[in-house]
């Protein structure tokens, strides 16, 4: 490849995506200074990069971030809360037995449950996100069944009419599930078709978990996704301030503290 096919726009933001994921957020001229091209070039590329799904852009900078409107790319939801995701993760295996069929959504916390399933087979697994489906798809013991729909790039996952179609044609032993905000009794999502299909999830289980890293609680998005009485069990890091943990007392929500980097849970 030449200097100038490396220097071109496509390598270039590339790396403003990379930068960009990896710090949160950024201004133009910042980012102008940082890849040495002008104001112009920054806001066609990132221009670009939102059309994609990787960014958003304000006035004046740019964001990896979520909102309480907009999700954030699975790129940065993945190194996001890493370590919280995964503790929680460790909990709910213990909720899985073998023989069971359990259904997964598109969230990063219930990918690190379908990180270790390898260890509970057999079992039958249902999921419409694509990561999860790469990652199970050789391993033995597991009957993956992979919810077609809509392919949508930002979430890497299958969404849409069809994918609620296929989720209500199924019963499932046990649905674990992630969300934006938790506030007040009530799980938020900001986006209204993953709110249609999670939906169709917890009307499809026999048991609906709910995984919460602790930046989610005392926070609303746009839409409300179901009460928290939904849920038969909520499963949240040990990060959780005191003052999130009495809403959901007094919700009397059903609850329980993951401790980071253990593998046991302490009941609420």
């Amino acid at each position: 490849m030449s200097t100038q096919q490396q220097r071109g726009p496509a390598p270039r933001q590339a790396a403003i995506a990379e930068y960009v994921l990896a710090q949160g957020e950024g201004t133009a001229a910042e980012l102008a200074e940082r890849f040495d091209v002008s104001l112009m070039t920054i806001h066609r590329d990132l221009d670009e990069l939102e059309r994609q799904g990787i960014v958003r852009k304000f006035r004046g900078g740019v964001t990896a971030q979520p909102s309480g409107v907009f999700e954030s790319n699975v790129a940065f939801r993945l190194k996001a809360m890493h370590e919280e995701k995964a503790a929680v993760a460790r909990h709910a295996l213990s909720l899985i037995e073998p023989g069971m069929a359990v259904m997964l959504d598109d969230s990063t916390s219930t990918l690190e449950i379908a990180r270790r399933l390898g260890s509970i087979t057999p079992l039958t697994v249902v999921t419409n996100f694509l990561e999860a489906i790469n990652l199970l798809s050789g391993e033995r013991g597991i009957h993956l069944m992979a919810l077609g729909g809509d392919y949508d790039p930002l979430h890497s996952s299958f969404l849409g009419v069809s994918c609620v179609e296929a989720v209500q044609s199924l019963q499932v032993d046990v649905c674990f599930t992630s969300t934006s905000a938790v506030s007040g009794g009530f799980a938020y999502h900001q986006e209204q078709h993953i709110v249609s299909v999670k939906r169709a999830m917890l009307d499809s289980a026999a048991r609906n978990v709910l995984l919460l890293d602790h930046a989610k609680l005392g926070r609303v998005a746009l839409h409300r996704l179901a009460p928290l009485s939904a849920f038969d069990l909520v499963l949240v890091d040990a990060g959780a301030s005191a003052e999130a943990l009495r809403d959901l007392d007094e919700h009397k929500v059903p609850y329980q503290v993951c401790e980071v980097g253990g593998d046991r849970t302490d009941p609420a």
